[in-house]
C-alpha cells in the first residue's frame, strides 16, 4: 500500500464520518500527509491529519483520531492501526501489501514516479547562457547539470519545460572578445581588458584558416567586425558541442542581439509606459522600481542614448510572457544576489506576480580539489578550468551526477580523486553498480530457471525486504518534493539510499536456490523484487541524466 492510496483512504473515510453526521461540516482535505515515523516500532506510516483538521471540524484532536483509526483499520492492506500523543495516527500494513508494490513498480516501469502535479503549466528554464567568449567553466557546467536534471523531473511532473540558452552577444564583452582574437592572429599581447588563454589562440586561426581574403589587412574596425562575427560563431559552435556532448541541449538559443534589432527593447518601455512606470529624469529614462521592492528607481535608457542592461531584461521577461510561459526560470551564477530584487521588481511592474511568473535560483561556486589541494587551471582556458576538463578527468555520469547530489544552495568541494574510484565510496558509482548488480541478479536467475511467474508478496517478511520496499515505495513522493522545491540533489541522495538498503537485501536474501534444491515461490517473488529496485534506480539515474548500465 503506498502513501498515495493511504492518503486517498483517509480522505474517503473523513468524508463518509461526515456525510454520517459523526463530522460537522466543513471543507475536506484533498491530500493528507503520510510519512514514516522516525522509530519503525510505531508502525509503517504515521499522519498527523487529526491535530490538522480537528479545527476546522470542532473536534478534539485525539478523539478525532479515535474516529479515523476505527474505519482505517477496516481497510484491506491494513494489519494495525495505533494512536499516540495528542493524536498521531501510527499505520501498520500487511507484508503482502507492503509487498504489493513491487509488482506495481515492476508493471508500471518507466512510469513509477512519474505525476500530474504540474500538468497545464507552460514552463521556460533559462540556465548556462554562459557567454559566447570562452568555454563553459565549472560553475556554468554545475547549471548544466543542475538545469537539465531539474527540466527531467519538472516534466516528470506533467510541465511541459521549454530549455533556453540566452546567448549574450550584445555588448562591451563581445568588442573584447573580438580585440582579442585580432590581437591573437596578429601574434600580438592580449588587450588589458580582453580574453587569453590557448582557445583564443585557437579561434583565431581558425578563423584566419576559414575566411577567404586577407581580414587582417582590412581596416582596424573592418578586421575587428570580421573576428567578431567569425568568431563569436566559432566559440558558440564549441559551446553547444559541448553542452550536448554533456547530455544537455536546448530547444530554443535566443540571441541577445536581437532584442535592439527587433524593437523589443521599445517594446517594453512603451508596455511599461502604459501601465504608468515609466519616468524621465536628467535627460534619462527611468523605471519606477522602488514602487515594486527595489532599492531604487532603475535607468532604462542613459541620457546619451544607449540602452543600459535592464533594458535587454524587461524586453527578454516579456518576450518570454508573450511567448506563452506561464512561469520563466532563472539560473543564475553566485555573484548575481544583488541582481534579485529588481528582477522580481520588473516582473511586478508588468503586473506579474514575483515568485510564481518569475523565480530566479541563485547557485553558488564549485572548487575542485585532489588530494586536498585546488585544482584551479585549464590547459585550454588558462584562468579556469571548464566542463571539457572535468569530462576528461572523471567522464560524462561521474561530472553530472556529483554536481547535481548536493544543494544548489551551498558551495560544491569536489573531490576529483574519490570520483575516479572504481569503489562504494564514489557515490555515483555506488549508486550505478546497485543498478548494475539488479541486471546481473536478473540474468543469474534466468539461468536458473527463476521467473516471474508467480508472486506471493506476503513471503517478504525479512528485515532487509521491508527496509527495500520502505525505500522503492517513496519514489513518486521524492520526485514530486523535488519538482515542488526545484533541488535536483534530492533525487541523486534518494537513490544514494535505496542503492544502500538494496546492497543489504542482496547479503541477506537468495533470489537463486543453493546448490540443487528446487526453484520456490520465494525466489519468484523475490526477482520480482529485485526487478522492481532496478526500475527504481534506472528511473531516477535517468532524470539525473546518468546512465544506468547493466555491467560493471
Amino acid at each position: 500500500m503506498t502513501p498515495a492510496e493511504l492518503s486517498a483512504a483517509i480522505v474517503r473515510i473523513l468524508g463518509t464520518l461526515q456525510a454520517a453526521g459523526d463530522l460537522p461540516a466543513g471543507e475536506l482535505p484533498t491530500e493528507v500527509v503520510i510519512e514514516r515515523p522516525k522509530n519503525r516500532e510505531h508502525g509503517d506510516w504515521a499522519t498527523n491529519i487529526a491535530m490538522q483538521a480537528a479545527g476546522r471540524f470542532g473536534q478534539n484532536p485525539r478523539a478525532l483520531a479515535e474516529k479515523i483509526a476505527a474505519e482505517l483499520a477496516k481497510t484491506e492492506g491494513i494489519s494495525k492501526v495505533d494512536i499516540a500523543g495528542p493524536g498521531f495516527i501510527n499505520i501498520t500494513v500487511s507484508a503482502a501489501a507492503a509487498g504489493a508494490i513491487a509488482k506495481q513498480i515492476v508493471e508500471q516501469g518507466a512510469s513509477f514516479g512519474v505525476g500530474s502535479a504540474l500538468a497545464g503549466l507552460n514552463m521556460n528554464l533559462e540556465f548556462v547562457s554562459a557567454n559566447p567568449t570562452g568555454p563553459i567553466h565549472i560553475g556554468g557546467t554545475r547549471w548544466a547539470a543542475v538545469g537539465d536534471s531539474l527540466a527531467r523531473i519538472l516534466q516528470a511532473q506533467g510541465a511541459s519545460v521549454t530549455r533556453e540558452y540566452y546567448f549574450n552577444d550584445h555588448g562591451a564583452q563581445i568588442d573584447r572578445f573580438a580585440r582579442s582574437l585580432l590581437a591573437a592572429a596578429r601574434k600580438e599581447e592580449a588587450p588589458e581588458d580582453g580574453y587569453s588563454g590557448a582557445y583564443i589562440d585557437q579561434i583565431a586561426s581558425r578563423v584566419l584558416a576559414e575566411t577567404a581574403e586577407d581580414i587582417l589587412e582590412l581596416p582596424e574596425a573592418d578586421a575587428q567586425e570580421a573576428f567578431r562575427a567569425a568568431g563569436v560563431d566559432l566559440m558558440f559552435a564549441e559551446i553547444r558541442a559541448s553542452l550536448h556532448d554533456f547530455g544537455v541541449d536546448f530547444d530554443v538559443y535566443f540571441h541577445e542581439n536581437s532584442l535592439y534589432e527587433s524593437g523589443a527593447v521599445n517594446k517594453a518601455i512603451a508596455r511599461l509606459r502604459e501601465l504608468g512606470h515609466i519616468f524621465e529624469a536628467d535627460g534619462a529614462t527611468w523605471l519606477r522600481s522602488s514602487e515594486f521592492g527595489d532599492d531604487r528607481d532603475r535607468v532604462i535608457i542613459k541620457s546619451d542614448g544607449e540602452a543600459a542592461y535592464i533594458a535587454g531584461d524587461l524586453a527578454y521577461y516579456l518576450d518570454k510572457r508573450g511567448r506563452g510561459f506561464d512561469r520563466c526560470i532563472y539560473m543564475l551564477g553566485a555573484d548575481h544576489h544583488g541582481y534579485v530584487p529588481r528582477m522580481m521588481a520588473m516582473c511586478a511592474a508588468f503586473g506579474d506576480e514575483p515568485g510564481v511568473n518569475l523565480e530566479i535560483m541563485i547557485g553558488q561556486l564549485v572548487n575542485l580539489v585532489r588530494d586536498g589541494e585546488p585544482v584551479r587551471m585549464s590547459k585550454r582556458a588558462g584562468t579556469v578550468v571548464t566542463m571539457e576538463d572535468l569530462v576528461e578527468i572523471v567522464g560524462v555520469d561521474a561530472a553530472r551526477y556529483a554536481l547535481v547530489r548536493s544543494s544548489i544552495n551551498s558551495q560544491l568541494d569536489i573531490d576529483l580523486a574519490l570520483l575516479e574510484k572504481k569503489t562504494n565510496d564514489n557515490p555515483v558509482f555506488y549508486v550505478q553498480y546497485a543498478h548494475a548488480r539488479t541486471a546481473q541478479v536478473a540474468n543469474n536467475a534466468a539461468s536458473l530457471g527463476v521467473d516471474r511467474t508467480e508472486f506471493e508478496p506476503a513471503l517478504l517478511t525479512h528485515a532487509s525486504e521491508e527496509e527495500l520496499l520502505a525505500k522503492l515505495i517513496e519514489l513518486p513522493r521524492v520526485m514530486s518534493t523535488a519538482a515542488e522545491f526545484k533541488e535536483p540533489h534530492r533525487i541523486a541522495r534518494y537513490l544514494e539510499e535505496v542503492a544502500g538498503a538494496y546492497h543489504r537485501w542482496y547479503d541477506n536474501c537468495r533470489v537463486t536456490p543453493m546448490g540443487d534444491a528446487p526453484v520456490e515461490s520465494i525466489h519468484r517473488t523475490r526477482l520480482w523484487l529485485n526487478d522492481a529496485a532496478g526500475v527504481v534506480l534506472r528511473n531516477g539515474l535517468n532524470l539525473l541524466g546518468v546512465s544506468a548500465p547493466e555491467r560493471m
